[in-house]
């Protein structure tokens, strides 16, 4: 019973990625263009991420242990 089950939410999943070009529903139509811009984006450039939505990962390792700056702010409870 339990591979039955699995199988069916495998397949029921698969499903979920299968998309085709996504289009607005009938009747409706794109967002207006946002304010200073020109054209109004198209479907792949609204999901499409920008640089600021998803940053590039920086995998610069400490090469070298340096000795930490005095921190003048770093005072003792009162």
């Amino acid at each position: 019973m339990k591979p039955a089950l699995a199988l069916l939410v495998t397949l029921g999943l698969t499903g979920c990625g299968a998309a085709n070009r996504l289009q607005p529903a009938k009747g409706d139509s794109l967002p207006v263009a946002p304010r200073g811009a020109i054209a109004t984006p198209t479907p792949q450039q609204l999901l499409t991420a920008t640089p600021q939505q998803r940053p590039q990962r920086s995998d610069e390792l400490l090469r070298q242990s340096e000795e930490r700056r005095s921190d003048d702010f770093d005072l003792p409870p009162r």
